[in-house]
Formats: structure tokens, sequence, C-alpha cells
């Protein structure tokens, strides 16, 4: 079961820009069953994706496009009179952001302020949600993070994360534009298509009688977050700004439950049954930060939320999904 949230959005015009990725094929499902008006800016089209699969991309308006053309963005936030955007758009790996930086900067740095400015162009700008994550705030040593940490994004991902909260909290306050920043911890759940990533990875090697494969030693630690409970956490964001009553503010959503790597893996051997395929280790990941959680408790406070997955509840999910998708 996942979190009621109120009708606040219910009948509203609803942008959601990321719609095929993992966290937004759920996100226009949660919308679609408020009973919210759903536009989603769709640049690929991944058959296997969530939005396809569940058939809600014929259940919406889709708008083709790219984060790139901010007239676009403006066209369509004026044309479809939009009430409320959720901007999940971004280049999300690590490891892609070290390979293609020109790449990543263009869509996480160009595409939020693009975002950002088509809104404040309109007679009366939307509410935004700009989906964020713990990796804006890099490394440190004091942890977990929390709302008041600086963001000193480091490596290329990490910096792209870092100038687009700083973008966004200054479109916030030189304009009043109604935006508010989540910061999730690493979210995983079906409609994960990058296999590169340690769960979805680690099922379709599993499920296949393979051994998964760990690019770095195993010893990373995240704030690992059920896509599930990630949606609720922006659908309350949203109805915060709504309401006037988070403008301009960063939430952290996550556990403030360090997980390290190899005890995901473990985790889903032992779900599996599959406790004889032991990982192969390469530990040759570069650009990682060592350990990374979150502190939730102002998300809790101020907003009424709280992760309703613990991790065999999400992973056993996740699964589910990933079996019925590989039997295909």
């Amino acid at each position: 079961m996942t979190e009621s949230t109120s009708s606040t959005l219910e009948g509203r015009r609803t942008l959601v820009t990321g719609g095929t990725g993992v966290v937004g094929g759920w996100l226009v499902h949660r919308l679609l069953d408020l009973q919210a008006e759903v536009i989603a800016l769709i640049r690929d089209e991944p058959a296997q994706a969530e939005i396809f699969r569940s058939g809600d991309i014929d259940r919406i308006s889709r708008v083709r496009g790219d984060l790139g053309d901010h007239h676009l963005l403006e066209r369509v936030i004026g044309d479809y009179e939009v009430e409320v955007v959720f901007h999940l758009a971004a280049q999300s790996q690590v490891g892609s952001a070290e390979l293609g930086p020109l790449e990543t900067l263009e869509s996480n740095v160009r595409g939020t302020y693009n975002v950002l400015e088509g809104a404040r162009r309109q007679a009366k700008p939307p509410a935004i949600v700009v989906a964020s994550s713990d990796k804006a705030y890099g490394a440190s040593t004091s942890l977990p993070y929390t709302e008041a940490h600086p963001l000193a994004g480091r490596g290329i991902y990490e910096a792209s994360k870092s100038a687009a909260d700083l973008i966004t909290t200054a479109y916030a306050t030189s304009f009043g534009l109604p935006v508010a920043i989540a910061r999730c911890g690493n979210i995983y759940g079906g409609g994960d298509l990058n296999w590169d990533r340690i769960v979805p990875g680690t099922i379709r090697a599993l499920l296949g009688g393979e051994r998964p494969v760990l690019r770095s030693d195993g010893r990373p630690r995240r704030d690992y977050l059920y896509v599930q409970d990630a949606v609720t956490a922006y659908l309350r964001l949203a109805e915060g700004v709504l309401a006037g009553d988070v403008v301009g503010e960063a939430f952290n959503f996550g556990h403030n439950q360090p997980i390290s790597v190899i005890e995901i893996v473990d985790e889903l051997r032992r779900i599996l049954g599959r406790k004889d395929l032991e990982p192969v280790i390469k530990g040759g990941a570069s650009g990682e930060i060592p350990d990374q959680y979150l502190d939730a408790s102002k998300a809790a406070t101020r907003l009424g939320w709280s992760p309703q997955f613990g991790l065999t509840a999400g992973l056993t999910e996740t699964i589910a999904w990933y079996r019925d998708l590989l039997a295909r």
C-alpha cells in the first residue's frame, strides 16, 4: 500500500518531464489515479518503460520534445495552461556523466533553467517540483545530510545537481517562482531500465541464473528509497507548493538508514533463493561518494511524509516487476 494524498491535485493540469523514467512512470500513474490532467514531455519512447507497459501513455497528452528547447517548454506550459510541473527529466547516472559531461550539463543544468524560465514567463506561473538528489550535497564527513548542508558537488554529476538546485533557489528568491526541491536518496523500483544500476542489474542476473557483477568493492553505502515512496514525496511536496507553505525550500526524502551495495545484493539473493550465486566484485568504480544518507525529519514534520516501504518489501515488489518483464 502507498500513502494516500489529498485531492489537491484532482483536475489539475500537470506537466511531467521524464515520464519514461523509473519515477516518472509511477508518478503519472498516481496522478491519473488522482484524476489530474497529465501532459508529458517525451523525448524517446522505450517500449519497456512503465508508462508504455501500463497503457498510461494513452490516457495522457504527450508532447514530443527536448529540455533544450526553451521555446517549446514555454509554449507547452502556456498552451496547456499548466498548473503544476514535476521536473524529473535528467541524466541520472554518475558513470555516464563522467563519459559525457557536456550532455549531462545540458540536461541537468540547462534543462532545469529552461523549465523554470518557461514557467516564469507565464502570467500565472505553475507550482513546480524539481527532482534533485542527495548527490547535490557532494561528499561529507558529517552525515546524515540535512537541508542545511552546503551544496558542494565536485564530480560532474554532483556539480550538475548542485548547480541546478542553486539556480532553482535563485528563481524562487529573485522572481517568487513557486518552486520547491526534492532531494531523494537512491531510488529503486520496477521500471528502471538502466541495467548498470545495482538493483535492476542484480535482479536480471539472478533471474537468469548468473552471478551479479559489482563495479565497486561493495562497500559504498546509500539511502535506498522505493519508487512508490519517492512518488508520494513528490506529490506531498507539490501540495505544499500549491498551498504556498514551502516555496523556495528543499526537502530530503530517505530512510536515514545507510545500506551498503553488498547488503543490497545479499538481500536480493536471499529473497530470490539464489545464495549460491556469489557476486563478482570488480572494485573499479570511480567518481563515487563512499557514504551518503539523508535526514528526512523536515519532510516528516512539514509534509507529513515518511517512507512506507522497508527494504525487503520494496525489493520484493521490484523483483515481481522485473520477473514479469523478463518473462515476456
